[in-house]
Order: C-alpha cells, then sequence, then structure tokens
C-alpha cells in the first residue's frame, strides 16, 4: 500500500469496504479472505503479487511447525501422515547436506539415525514402529510412477550412523539406486567452486511444483508460496550443475565404502 502511494482510507474506498476493514486488515485483527487479497492487490496496482500474498495467508498458521510438536508422540506418526503426499506426487526433488536422504535409507541406517534422533529430542522411542513407516514411505522410489531426483553432498556419504556394516549397506545400497530409470542420484563433490554455484542449506524436499518441505534443527517449514517455491527450484538446479552422476557419483560412494576400512 504504501509502495502503491495510496492511504488506508483510498484503499478502502477503491475496494468499496469501510475503513474499520481496512484498519482490522492492517493490524492483523482479522485475517484476509482470498477475494479480499484479490481486491487490495488491485487498487494497490499489485495484481502480480496476488498469487503469492493469497499462498502466504493459506500458509500462515501451518508453515512452521516445531519438532517438539510433530513428535511428541514419537516418529511412527510424523513419517506415517506425508505418505499420501509422496503417493500423489509426480516428481519428488530431494537435497540434503546432512544425512542420506530417507527415502534411500536402509532400515537399519534409519534405526540409528532415528535412535540418535531420539536421544537428543527426548521423545518416545518408537524407532522401530517409525523405521517401518519410512520403508512404507519409500515404496515410491521402487513402484516406477515417480520421477525422483536426489543431489546430496560428498560429505554425507561420510557421516557414520550405526556402525561399519549399517554404512556399507546403506552406501552399497545407494549403488543399486544408479541403476533404476526412474531415479536420478547426483553427488556434490567435496573442494566444489562454491562461489559459481550454491553454498550448503539445509535439507529440503520438493514436490511437483506444489510445495516445498525444509528441515530445520528445530522445526519443520512448509513452503507452499508459489516465488518461494521457484527460489529453492532454482537453488536445486544449481545443485544439479554441481553435482557428478553415473560413473563419476560410484566412484565417490565406492571411496566412502572404502574408507570405512
Amino acid at each position: 500500500m504504501e509502495d502503491a502511494g495510496i492511504s488506508a482510507r483510498e484503499a478502502a474506498r477503491r475496494c468499496d469496504w469501510h475503513e474499520s476493514k481496512s484498519s482490522r486488515l492492517l493490524s492483523g485483527t482479522t485475517p484476509p479472505s482470498e477475494s479480499d487479497i484479490r481486491l487490495w492487490c488491485a487498487a494497490c496496482g499489485a495484481d502480480s503479487q496476488t498469487a503469492d500474498l493469497i499462498a502466504a495467508s493459506k500458509a500462515a498458521e501451518s508453515s512452521y511447525a516445531s519438532w517438539s510438536r510433530i513428535q511428541r508422540e514419537g516418529l511412527r506418526q510424523s513419517q506415517r501422515q506425508y505418505i499420501p503426499l509422496y503417493e500423489r506426487t509426480k516428481v519428488i526433488r530431494v537435497y540434503t547436506s546432512t544425512v542420506i536422504p530417507g527415502l534411500l535409507q536402509t532400515p537399519d541406517y534409519a534405526a540409528a539415525l532415528m535412535s540418535a534422533i531420539v536421544d537428543y529430542r527426548g521423545i518416545v522411542n518408537d524407532v522401530d514402529a517409525a523405521v517401518a513407516a519410512r520403508v512404507e514411505r519409500s515404496k515410491v522410489v521402487n513402484d516406477g510412477r515417480h520421477r525422483c531426483v536426489f543431489l546430496i553432498e560428498e560429505s554425507v556419504l561420510r557421516n557414520r550412523f550405526g556402525d561399519v556394516g549399517t554404512m556399507t549397506a546403506q552406501l552399497g545400497s545407494l549403488l543399486t539406486i544408479l541403476g533404476k530409470p526412474n531415479v536420478v542420484l547426483g553427488i556434490i563433490p567435496s573442494g566444489s567452486q562454491r562461489d559459481q554455484g550454491m553454498w550448503t542449506v539445509e535439507t529440503f524436499m520438493i514436490f511437483d511444483e506444489a510445495e516445498v518441505q525444509v528441515e530445520l534443527l528445530a522445526a519443520f517449514v512448509t513452503v507452499t508460496v508459489p516465488s518461494e517455491i521457484r527460489s529453492y527450484e532454482s537453488a536445486f538446479s544449481r545443485f544439479g550443475s554441481m553435482a557428478v552422476y553415473g560413473r563419476d557419483a560410484t566412484k565417490l560412494i565406492t571411496a566412502a565404502i572404502e574408507a570405512l576400512g
């Protein structure tokens, strides 16, 4: 409104509202409806921002959720609740700089990782049930109906969870993934030139072009604003241009297995 150079009174006049409604919307006392946002943007000559503002308004209450709330009864439910999202998504894109992507985790690796999470967060220990739910969710990688693109930092291959046997099996599993026609696995080599690509960021997952999920230390963030989704898509594209694939990716995985001794 300020950028448009009009007052709240003038905005109310253009929207055919009572001034008190503009005041309530500006103060946040009353949340705007979709039609309110469309009228407001039109009044301010900002139609190009309508889609973003509608998406942001819808996501305002649900976009940020603390892990303590999500996982208050353990890990199983947080694994199961997103299975429908994975199943209806045609293209799943995942970037991680910390751990093997959940969809590619072996049961033993997942159990070791989840045990660490339970210990750190002091939550109910339902690791066995949570691992089973994660395995169920991972079926989207194998059913051939979804295209899955994974980009991981090379350091992920060397971050150990579980014993040597667990890590060897996990890395070996990645080698079999490389041969799947519906899966792309790219690895960003350590020492990559970052000022010509992207710096390492938090784990994020893109579901088609509709939603992005971001995993922070203390919270889980859902992004549905179109311009913000495009930002993650741009970052993913840059990471993709830095990654190696096929034989070069195999060499990095094999080297990580050999380093286990």
